[in-house]
């Protein structure tokens, strides 16, 4: 064996690490996004949502990676919002009525008793109402994929009593998430809203900060609110949705084919979590009861004839405008 001293070593060998530094591995991403959302990792949006960021990595050979943040790790929704405009986060679901803070419009669908069934939902929102707020969504510098994900029809829980008349509602302390629409209605039946961010719900209702919440069953199970509230009341006074919505300068950085990719893919799972919520809702009745919640059954006509007396209507339609207003009511009918 010849012998090598340990200067010629040095000088030989010192250099190779500094080449494998800064070399990128072969599979390494060109492209690391992070998407936020705030639901439980057990709720269909996060299980959808995360399968469609591996098969993006798996479609782009690696080139484009989706970190998943579950849960309002990243922060509240306003606060998430914020970090989305600005670049922080570059992919954010978000429920169109808390979006509305920044994009009016956006809090249409969430117009109180105004879609009968999914088959009046889909249509709309697939459709003309659905595009009318995309392209009001892409005037503030975010992108909205076609397909939204389902949160659900909501509902009224209570730790008081149950709601079972619009009567019901007046004076009762209320959490409503940060949007404008959700306080005027609760407002319009004389009930006392409070807007709380989700992340805070839980112990807003333990602590008594307010008597009850509303949300779609999902969301009442995955959240385990049924460990402080007593009764469920059947509303199911508002549909709701997340938009999947993206950083415009994030999406426009991507090749157009990885692009392309993306948005196949985030669009198919839309789709899939629909169908999970679907199935999810024949099943969450029976199961929620069976952890100690109370159901009451209401009157959906008694609820929405006090909204028109209350005048909620008129003033949506003077806010929202004529042409929105007819949109959405070409997709569910007359609303005054």
């Amino acid at each position: 064996m010849i012998p090598i001293s340990r200067r010629a070593l040095l000088a030989t060998g010192c250099a190779l690490p500094l080449v494998a530094i800064n070399r990128r591995p072969a599979h390494a991403a060109e492209f690391t996004y992070k998407y936020a959302h705030n639901t439980a990792t057990t709720h269909p949006l996060h299980i959808r949502t995360t399968e469609a960021a591996a098969r993006i990595k798996q479609a782009t050979s690696g080139r484009v990676e989706i970190n998943v943040f579950p849960n309002s790790q990243l922060g509240s929704d306003t606060d998430t919002l914020s970090q989305l405009r600005s670049g922080a986060v570059e992919f954010f679901t978000l429920s169109g009525l808390i979006l509305s803070t920044l994009v009016p419009v956006a809090a249409i669908n969430g117009i109180g008793f105004a879609f009968k069934d999914y088959g009046q939902v889909w249509p709309a929102m697939d459709g003309k109402l659905g595009a009318l707020v995309r392209g009001e969504i892409a005037k503030r510098g975010l992108y909205a994929f076609e397909r939204q994900y389902d949160n659900g029809y909501r509902q009224i829980t209570s730790s008081t009593k149950p709601i079972k008349s619009p009567e019901d509602l007046k004076g009762f302390k209320i959490r409503v998430p940060v949007s404008p629409l959700w306080t005027g209605m609760f407002t319009a039946f004389g009930a006392s809203p409070t807007s709380i961010n989700f992340s805070e719900v839980y112990s807003a209702l333990q602590t008594k900060i307010v008597d009850g919440q509303e949300n779609p069953l999902a969301i009442i199970d995955s959240g385990k609110l049924y460990e402080v509230q007593k009764y469920l009341s059947v509303t199911n006074h508002m549909w709701d949705g997340f938009w999947f919505l993206a950083n415009k300068r994030a999406m426009e950085a991507l090749p157009e084919a990885d692009r392309a990719i993306v948005e196949r893919e985030f669009n198919k799972s839309a789709l899939d979590e629909r169908a999970d919520i679907a199935a999810l809702n024949a099943s969450l009745q029976s199961g929620l009861a069976a952890k100690g919640l109370q159901f009451v059954n209401t009157d959906p006509a008694a609820f929405r004839a006090a909204l028109k007396q209350a005048g909620f209507y008129s003033e949506w339609r003077g806010k929202f405008g004529a042409d929105a207003w007819a949109t959405l009511e070409a997709a569910v009918g007359s609303l005054a």
